[in-house]
């Protein structure tokens, strides 16, 4: 539409001049003594703008001229710059990707092209450390500290990352404690930090970053439970000193932790290595009523002292929901044979034995068997527990 519009415009200029041309009168005098020029001027208007046609093509012509090496230049750095923005998008497709190699080539280009020459440092550096090449990775490292565009933050957790991956913690740690010192912590390199204090075995530490990912939902529900009870039970055998530390201790932690069967089962271990049965019994008790564990029931009937008869009883309640339970057939077991019943403590390990073998009921029927003087079936037993595909 706009091309007709002009066209029109045009048009009717040409005909308006042709028609004053054709019945215009009008003349152009020049004097110069002694000479005297008249001409007509229609004549001196198209002089006129052929004049002006040819002074501003000249101008042009000039100052295109003048600007032709700005405008190479400018041209060959666009040239360059889409060339380097190529490899650089090239090498993050290739990285990603997992073709580290060609990553690592595309992007020492984009660096050799001088485009954000920071980033594409990083990138190589990131590439090498997936290969296992340290010495490149260093070198690229290097080259980013003093490159323009580089990110200090973006440099720091690609070095943290690599040392954790090397797994040097401590090195990791500093690392990221420089970064978080000054900017703000992201969800990313506090997880990062979360490794490194794992792998220092600072399980205090851990269990605290865990609380703050688990408020950012940047960590899953089953790795933080994982780690957190592992976490615990790592604390759990550090605080064993004494019966007393390791209560208090417990009484620390929230209710859920210490319900969790896992974590139960180490505490109750240590308590009775501690010879303080009397305390791991309601911790059992509570954990079981929290969440059932066929392990942890097992260590109920384990520890030996206090009200054997009343623990016998509540095993039996349990019994009713959980009829085939090899853990609590096995507590139950035990618990009979230290009140000498019997008939009732083989009847339940033998019923152990049926729903899962497992070493420990072999043991505990070997030495029932002693205790009554089957020397035989004793025998028999002991070797059934050494066969080495039994679980504990």
């Amino acid at each position: 539409m706009r091309w007709l519009v002009t066209f029109v415009v045009v048009a009717a200029l040409a005909v308006a001049f042709a028609l004053a041309a054709r019945y215009g009168e009008g003349y152009a005098l020049f004097v110069y003594p002694p000479w005297r020029i008249e001409v007509s001027l229609t004549l001196f208007l198209l002089a006129a703008l052929a004049l002006f046609a040819v002074l501003y093509g000249t101008l042009r012509i000039a100052s295109h001229a003048a600007r032709l090496p700005q405008q190479v230049a400018a041209f060959r750095r666009r040239a360059r710059a889409n060339r380097a923005n190529e490899a650089l998008r090239h090498a993050w497709q290739a990285y990603m990707e997992g073709r580290f190699g060609r990553a690592e080539k595309l992007a020492g280009r984009a660096y050799g092209l001088d485009e954000a020459p920071g980033m594409a440092a990083l990138l190589a550096a990131r590439a090498a450390h997936a290969m296992r090449d340290p010495a490149r990775r260093g070198r690229w490292l290097a080259r980013a500290v003093d490159a323009a565009g580089a990110s200090r933050a973006a440099r720091l957790a690609t070095e943290a990352e690599a040392a954790v991956d090397e797994r040097r913690f401590e090195e990791a740690r500093e690392l990221l404690h420089e970064l978080h010192a000054t900017g703000p912590r992201h969800a990313a390199t506090l997880r990062l930090l979360l490794r490194a204090e794992q792998g220092l075995q600072n399980w205090d530490e851990v269990l605290r970053l865990l609380r703050i990912l688990e408020k950012r939902d940047a960590v899953p529900a089953e790795l933080a439970a994982q780690l957190r009870s592992t976490a615990t039970i790592e604390n759990l055998r550090r605080k064993a000193i004494d019966a007393d530390a390791l209560a208090a201790y417990l009484a620390r932690l929230p209710a859920a932790d210490r319900a969790r069967p896992r974590v139960a089962a180490t505490a109750a271990r240590l308590f009775i290595d501690l010879g303080a049965c009397e305390r791991a019994h309601p911790l059992i008790h509570d954990a079981l009523e929290a969440q059932w564990s066929s392990e942890l029931v097992a260590l109920y009937g384990e520890c030996r002292g206090g009200d054997d008869l009343a623990r016998i009883e509540q095993c039996e309640r349990w019994l009713a929901d959980h009829p085939r339970d090899p853990g609590l057939l096995l507590a139950l077991g035990r618990l009979c044979a230290s009140r000498e019943l019997w008939g009732k403590a083989q009847s339940y390990l033998d019923a152990s034995l049926s729903a899962q073998p497992s070493r420990a009921a072999y043991v505990e029927l070997a030495r029932l068997m002693e205790r009554i003087g089957r020397d035989a079936d004793a025998n028999r037993h002991y070797r059934a527990a050494a066969d080495p595909k039994l679980p504990a």
